[in-house]
């Protein structure tokens, strides 16, 4: 059974109201979690590109990654869940993951459930919740994966139009 049907939140997969980068995030992590999400690509055989600025380098360890000179150009890391969805992790900080997705990928229930898999994997692999923001807005989260109901769940109402 999916997590949440496309008709109930296509309006926050909208890019004319949610901006077509929305912030995902999941908050209060450390090295160990950033591992974990590096350990995680891998051990599900998702195809990803690690890249400081334009140079394509092996994908380090996130201990590496994080301890990096303040002046240093942030990296990122490039996941495609499937072939046509795209995630890039982006290593501002060591207490929270910040990765951002392209809704004009996430349109209809299959991309919206490829997506749901995602944040799942990501929020069991950590054991905390991952959360999606307008692009910009972070603080309101809008959907995310819940622990607790072991899901990704509707956070906000959508807006009336």
């Amino acid at each position: 059974m999916a997590d949440l049907l496309w008709d109930d939140v296509k309006c926050f997969f909208d890019p004319d109201i949610m901006g077509s980068l929305p912030d995902l995030h999941v908050p209060n992590t450390s090295a160990e979690d950033w591992q974990a999400v590096l350990d995680l690509v891998a051990e599900k055989g998702w195809k990803c590109q690690y890249s400081v600025g334009e140079r394509v380098l092996p994908v380090p360890r996130a201990e590496a990654v994080l301890s990096r000179p303040v002046d240093a150009e942030c990296p990122e890391l490039r996941v495609w869940p499937t072939e046509d969805v795209l995630a890039i992790f982006r290593f501002y900080a060591v207490d929270e993951i910040d990765f951002d997705v392209d809704l004009r990928e996430l349109q209809g229930q299959k991309r919206l459930d490829v997506f749901c898999g995602f944040l799942r994997d990501i929020g069991r692999g950590l054991g905390k919740p991952v959360l999606m923001d307008a692009e910009g807005d972070q603080g309101h989260p809008v959907l995310g994966f819940e622990v607790e109901a072991d899901r990704v769940v509707l956070l906000a109402e959508p807006p009336v139009r």
